[in-house]
């Protein structure tokens, strides 16, 4: 069993997975504040609410979009473990082929999750990971990372609704009961909720017409969970993709730490 890790803008994406099962996904609030401690701290008491002791931790492996907090984050879990989980970068064996302008410049979450992807799924495919920002990664029928959009997150759209006119309160992200709202709230909702799914089937149809192929299309990250039941095209949701990703990872490549 591993410990992988994924470090978000807004959460840390933090389970225990093994080549049978993933024993748990929890977020903790990224915060650029905490120290190694802090960290160590939350991710032991993650594993104990879990049952899972220490010593079943065989390694840990660990993506990151936020640098600052790489350096915070691997000594937390030295500090637990006494090992250095390995880090997903440049130079760690992936078996993609990332056929960009700068394949460097790809977030590691995305590369994750297409390594993923392609273990379990039919190519092509659009891989769509909902947080801070929403991206949208596609795979071609060859298996290779050929692209995607990037695109507002959910809630970056909505605190930019509510923070920039004064008439406008923050809101919860329940789904509507209908498109047509009858108060400003329900307005707001489903113009959020609804309108994001339009976008995500709008993108997927242009995106098949570029690929001239219907593809395999898969959701992860924690905002799809609300999203995806809205959507038109048929899309699997997977809570622990990232994690399934980082596993692979870490087979690939752990004799090199």
């Amino acid at each position: 069993m591993i410990l992988a890790i994924d470090m978000g803008n807004t959460n840390i994406v933090i389970g225990a997975i093994d080549n049978e099962k993933t024993y748990f996904v929890e977020r903790v609030t990224t915060n650029h504040g905490k120290t190694d401690l802090e960290y160590a701290v939350n991710i032991k008491s993650i594993l104990e609410i879990h049952d899972i002791p220490l010593s079943l931790i065989d390694g840990a492996i660990v993506s990151s979009v936020v640098p600052p907090l790489n350096a915070t984050i691997l000594s937390s879990v030295k500090k637990i473990f006494g090992f250095k989980p390995l880090l997903v970068g440049s130079g760690m064996r992936t078996g993609l082929n990332i056929l960009m302008d700068n394949p460097k410049t790809v977030g590691s979450d995305m590369i994750v999750d297409a390594v993923a992807a392609i273990r379990d799924y039919p190519c092509p495919i659009i891989i769509i990971d909902m947080g801070t920002a929403t991206t949208m990664s596609v795979v071609d029928s060859s298996g290779n990372y050929i692209g995607g959009v990037i695109l507002p997150g959910l809630k970056v759209s909505l605190d930019s609704l509510s923070g920039k006119t004064a008439q406008l309160p923050y809101i919860s992200l329940d789904i509507p009961g209908s498109v047509i709202g009858k108060n400003t709230i329900d307005c707001m909702r489903s113009g959020i909720m609804y309108g994001n799914a339009a976008m995500i089937d709008g993108i997927i149809d242009r995106m098949e017409k570029e690929l001239g192929a219907i593809p395999s299309v898969v959701a992860t990250g924690g905002l799809s969970q609300f999203i995806i039941p809205l959507c038109r095209h048929h899309i699997s949701y997977e809570d622990d993709l990232l994690l399934k990703g980082l596993l692979i990872l870490y087979n690939k490549n752990r004799q090199a730490s």
